[in-house]
């Protein structure tokens, strides 16, 4: 470790977080009250922990680094315009333990508003012409504790309370920003952004997507798999109440999910073959509307779609290193998986929560944030999960998506034991909420890093 280092962690200390450590050689950066200016080495900027990717992931790391560590200087790229996440019409399942999470940053009380509960969740197994879907599997209302295992939020919702939050700690967001490429040092990352700037980091984190760049540049290489399908995401509108059910229909061509959103909406996940959901979706409304009533049914009345239609390739992408000298993946960068379960959130929530934590740490015991020693817990923390979730997804993927008579059965007739088991429910239930785990980070489990 270099004498600017030491040097930087020392002053860090003695200002009670109105200075951060040194980065690289020959810098600082240093805090006048609540503003934070830099002081570099020719044109070379110098920060601790720069983040490539300006979503939920990208910001809620940002955030709970910054809250638990204040001195450390952390700025987030973003490749798209300023004011683009405003357009974004999805909404995504938070579990209870990523509820924990965002309320220890102090903003889930913002979100909870536009949140609605999922109170019970329905699991049924047909062909598409079925007249009647026979329920298999239901988890009742009650979820885990008392409270509900999981909440719908629109990702306007989720990205605004979060930027919010990275202004009012003095986050650095750069918009139409693309970290090109990265050089790995002794201490510190060489960035090169689209603009041509060069930033140098202790830390780069990619959370750039299912298809970063950024790992690609870092040599990791990954499993893929593609699933010949795509998942059709769109919201609608309905006469009768959901009541925060959520239902889950298995079909050949995949599951066909509908989740409980405030006044009467419902998001959809419809998972098709890939050409069924092109033409899908370049069909015209009266087509569309038939085909997703077909699915939906007549149960909540007459249907009206009242957000745009996107669809989405599903594969299943996972990374086999999540970590390098003085650089991780985060979020899809790191994983990519089936919507089947509705994990593919909450698992960038976890990577947040763990890789969080081992920066703060390992920074308040002096340690170099950036090392690969202290990057490999982080590692070691989320890598078999990732894999087993991965996994698990996959063979629900290819167990429900056939019409294979004896499979049918043998799957109909595993929902329908485990739907007479109260305690193996109680243990999915646990599961899907993210609460069942041992040694889960701090944030998950509600409690301040």
């Amino acid at each position: 470790m270099g004498a600017g280092l030491s040097w930087g962690r020392d002053i860090s200390a003695i200002s009670s977080g109105r200075m951060a450590s040194v980065v690289g050689r020959g810098a600082a950066m240093i805090y006048i009250g609540e503003k934070q200016c830099s002081r570099a080495t020719g044109e070379r900027e110098m920060i601790d922990v720069l983040i490539a990717g300006g979503g939920y992931v990208g910001l809620s790391l940002a955030v709970s680094v910054k809250k638990a560590a204040p001195h450390l200087a952390v700025t987030v790229i973003d490749a798209t315009p300023e004011g683009a996440w405003k357009k974004d019409e999805r909404a995504s399942a938070i579990i209870a333990a990523a509820s924990q999470m965002l309320d220890v940053l102090g903003i889930w009380s913002e979100i909870e508003p536009e949140a609605e509960p999922i109170k019970r969740m329905v699991i049924t197994d047909s062909r598409t012409a079925d007249p009647v879907r026979p329920v298999f599997l239901t988890f009742e209302e009650g979820g885990v504790d008392g409270r509900p295992f999981a909440h719908m939020v629109p990702n306007v919702a989720l990205v605004g309370a979060l930027r919010k939050a990275a202004g009012a700690f003095g986050i650095d967001i750069r918009q139409s920003q693309v970290a090109k490429d990265f050089k790995s040092g002794d201490h510190a990352v060489s960035v090169t952004l689209s603009s041509g700037d060069v930033v140098e980091a202790r830390l780069l984190v990619a959370c750039d997507g299912v298809r970063s760049k950024l790992r690609d540049a870092a040599g990791i290489k990954t499993v893929e798999f593609d699933y010949g399908q795509s998942g059709i995401v769109t919201t609608v509108e309905h006469e009768r109440p959901h009541e925060g059910t959520a239902e889950e229909h298995f079909l050949p061509a995949g599951p066909f999910a509908t989740l409980p959103l405030k006044n009467n909406r419902s998001s959809l996940v419809w998972t098709e073959w890939t050409r069924d959901a092109e033409r899908l979706i370049a069909s015209d409304d009266l087509v569309f509307e038939e085909e997703l009533e077909r699915r939906f049914g007549h149960r909540l009345g007459v249907l009206k779609v009242v957000g745009g239609r996107q669809a989405f390739p599903l594969g299943l992408t996972l990374a086999r290193d999540f970590v390098a000298p003085r650089f991780a993946l985060a979020g899809d960068a790191a994983h990519g998986i089936h919507p089947i379960s509705g994990q593919g959130l909450n698992l960038g929530f976890k990577d947040v929560a763990a890789l969080a934590e081992t920066i703060v740490d390992a920074d308040r015991l002096g340690l170099d944030i950036g090392s690969l020693a202290v990057l490999e817990r982080y590692q070691s923390w989320r890598r078999f999960d990732t894999f087993r979730m991965g996994v698990t997804t996959d063979v629900l993927n290819r167990l429900f998506s056939n019409d294979i008579t004896p499979v049918r059965a043998l799957r109909d007739f595993g929902l329908g034991l485990v739907d007479r088991m109260p305690s193996l429910k109680s243990f999915f239930i646990r599961q899907a909420s993210g609460l069942g785990g041992q040694g889960e980070p701090k944030l998950l489990a509600g409690q301040p890093i």
